[in-house]
């Protein structure tokens, strides 16, 4: 135990680790996107296919990764000792956690800022409650809009219609042309609007584009974007010095809490990742204590069964379910892999999951019961006051809260204060998945010094951070967010279930997890092994396939219209999604390498038929001679497949680093039982059948590990 302990650490406690997953699988995508998803997408019914998705995909990787993790107790690269030549794998989580890191944080940063300025006006009005401050423009507006649909007669109307109108607009000869065309009858004046309301309700182009005092403090004020050169993404602008100071205050946040690994996280999740739950009910209680919630709640759980007939849907559902749950960052095997070897990963999975599922579900009608509200006050539709993303956050939910009166102050203050530690939790997971990586691979010179290592990761998690501060940085933060955890997560996903259940081989792993779990009925295992090695893969895969069919290029949604990214930005983003593929087949040749089996790929590549140099010229071989030499190539492959050979060689080729490493199995001699017990004074004729370990020596015993060749150890590796 202490041993173990002075390797790598340990969570204190088991609610530790639950919390931890909790506060890892509920994030910002359970307030931010799961509510707008579920209305857009048949409101109730879409609960169908986030349920099947759940079944088929979110919880067998969920419960795969935790055991893999915890069986090992290795970072998420050094797992892949169990396949060495797969260890790209483990350096793709690491690569994706450390984009999503690197603009998760500016989004902590501005809830850091928002929750700030709402703790300051918590007497007075907040910033984005009024027009008329600096940072407005004149098609700012916070009134509601008129109610045009139940005017009492036709003068009142038009009088509301004109009301929305430009006027300079309507009075144009291109806008009378217009009309003539569309309404087939000539106008000339502008006093033939006043005849019938039909003309101006049904003409669009002369309506002024509002905006709310919540996005013009955004955009204008936080953001600054009207000062960044608007379609020039290498040009930036300068950096807003306040916000690049609540992004420091956000990093040193993350390092104090980080700086003795999970024995400092683990206790900070006690606070961060139950809080959420309880401004979560205060918001659905004052939410349901505001007149119009219904038309929101309605709007959001109302069932459109004819929407399950989109494989969109469907596509959307496994997308949130696979995101939300978080698996192939490497935070659940890095979490996992600071557990007890006995610990239960199966009550683990089943409890985290649907926790999380349901937060998803009950958040939405905290969300949902206050645009209702706003949709009341303001006389629009819910569906143009409801939005996703930072939209919703620093948007539609601010607008909403303005119009709470004497409550707004507070009541924003405690949704940033949630957004805050919903995003903490998260960015936990993922940093430490980034720095337990680096120090699993080099614990010689990174564990003395992991405090030291943790503050250089974070500094440079905040260098990395400043082009999204600056005035044009969302678009930066944008880019990243769409392309950084996309595909490259979907294909890292898909290898490492393929390499575990195929070439590792799922009985094998089945024999694992009930080391740690005890044995459980055949009954058990169906479903685990029919998701493992089929459905989920598969499903996986559907899910790569609906992204490419409805793929769009990135873009950024602005009040003038919508902003596409140039050619380069989008190469930049494509790298983004090829880097952890790159490092997956980079690595494996590397391993190739580092175990000898690049010898043959080389000689295929390099090869020339046999010569002999003689002093008068080269001699080249005859046909027949180049065919026997070509029959003593192939002979060795025709006896491995015909069975002919008895025994496989050990050493040399690719299929050493297709094996596990001599010490793949639990990290502590005393957890080494059944086929991964030291044999050390053992007869080898006495060892469990399929034994994977090749012969492993406890360290104080022989030395190190030997590998296991006739009846004696006689290799030491």
């Amino acid at each position: 135990k202490d041993e173990e302990i002075m390797e790598r650490g340990n969570w204190t406690g088991k609610l530790d680790f639950i919390l931890s997953c909790i506060g890892y699988a509920v994030g910002l995508g359970n307030v931010w996107r799961f509510p707008y998803l579920c209305y857009r997408n048949g409101g109730g019914a879409f609960l169908v296919p986030y349920a099947i998705m759940l079944i088929i995909a979110g919880l067998p990787l969920f419960f795969f990764e935790l055991n893999l993790g915890q069986f090992a107790s290795e970072g998420p690269i050094t797992v892949w000792k169990v396949k060495p030549l797969f260890m790209g794998i483990g350096w793709g989580m690491v690569s994706i956690s450390g984009m999503v890191s690197m603009y998760y944080n500016v989004i902590i940063m501005y809830s850091i800022y928002y929750m700030f300025v709402s703790f300051v006006n918590l007497d007075d009005t907040l910033p984005w409650q009024t027009c008329g401050n600096s940072w407005n423009t004149d098609e700012c507006r916070t009134e509601a809009y008129p109610d045009i649909e139940n005017a009492y007669n036709e003068t009142v109307k038009i009088d509301m219609l004109m009301s929305l109108k430009s006027m300079s607009c309507l009075n144009s000869t291109a806008t009378f042309n217009k009309l003539s065309t569309q309404f087939n009858m000539t106008f000339n004046s502008f006093a033939q609007y006043y005849s019938n309301s039909t003309y101006l309700e049904n003409y669009e182009a002369c309506d002024i584009k509002f905006r709310t005092a919540s996005e013009e403090y955004w955009t204008r004020y936080v953001l600054r974007l009207h000062e960044a050169e608007p379609d020039r993404l290498y040009d930036i602008g300068d950096v807003s010095l306040k916000n690049i100071l609540c992004l420091l205050v956000a990093w040193v946040f993350i390092f104090f809490c980080l700086m003795k690994g999970v024995k400092s996280s683990g206790k900070v999740v006690y606070f961060t990742a139950t809080f959420p739950y309880v401004v979560l009910v205060i918001l659905l209680i004052r939410g349901v204590t505001l007149e119009g919630y219904m038309r929101g709640i309605d709007f959001y759980i109302t069932p459109k069964w004819h929407l399950l007939k989109d494989p969109k849907v469907w596509g959307d559902a496994a997308t949130q379910i696979f995101y939300s749950l978080g698996p192939a960052f490497g935070g659940l095997l890095t979490m996992s892999s600071y557990n007890k070897f006995k610990n239960n990963t199966f009550r683990d999975a089943m409890l985290v999951s649907f926790i999380n599922c349901g937060t998803s579900v009950f958040a939405g009608f905290a969300v949902f019961s206050l645009l209702g509200h706003m949709s009341l006050v303001t006389n629009r539709p819910v569906e143009e006051v409801a939005d996703s993303g930072p939209g919703l956050t620093f948007v539609a939910y601010p607008e909403g809260i303005a119009k709470l009166g004497d409550w707004a102050p507070i009541v924003a203050f405690l949704f940033f204060f949630m957004i805050f530690t919903l995003g903490l939790d998260s960015q936990f997971a993922m940093m430490e998945t980034v720095i337990s990586g680096f120090t699993d691979v080099f614990p010689r010179v990174l564990r003395p010094r992991k405090a030291l290592f943790t503050f250089a990761m974070c500094m440079l998690g905040f260098v990395l951070g400043i082009p999204m501060v600056c005035k044009g940085g969302i678009y930066v933060l944008t880019l990243i967010d769409w392309y950084s955890g996309s595909y490259g997560l979907m294909i890292v996903c898909f290898v490492e279930l393929i390499v575990i259940s195929w070439f590792y081989g799922v009985n094998n792993f089945r024999r694992d997890v009930e080391m740690m779990i005890g044995r459980k009925p055949a009954i058990f295992w169906v479903y685990w092994y029919a998701t493992w090695v089929v459905i989920t893969p598969i499903a996986i895969a559907f899910i790569v396939i609906m992204a490419a069919v409805f793929y769009t290029p990135a873009y950024y949604d602005r009040h003038d219209g919508r902003y596409s990214f140039p050619p380069f930005a989008e190469g930049v983003g494509w790298m983004m999604v090829c880097l952890p593929l790159l490092l997956i087949i980079g690595t494996a040749i590397f391993q190739a390498v580092k175990y000898g089996g690049f010898i043959v790929i080389m000689a295929a590549v390099t090869y020339s038929p046999a010569y002999y140099t003689r002093f008068d010229g080269k001699y080249e071989f005859p046909p027949f001679a180049e065919g026997l030499g070509w029959m003593m190539v192939v002979l060795p492959l025709c006896l491995i497949v015909g069975g002919m050979i008895v025994q496989s060689i050990r050493k040399g080729g690719i299929m050493n680093a297709m094996k596990p490493d001599p010490t793949w199995g639990p990290a502590l001699d005393s957890d080494r039982t059944g086929r991964y017990q030291p044999i050390h004074g053992q007869e080898f004729d006495d060892i469990q059948n399929g034994t994977t370990n090749m012969g492993y020596i406890p360290e104080k015993e022989k030395g190190g590990p030997y590998m296991v060749s006739g009846n004696s150890y006689n290799q030491k590796m």
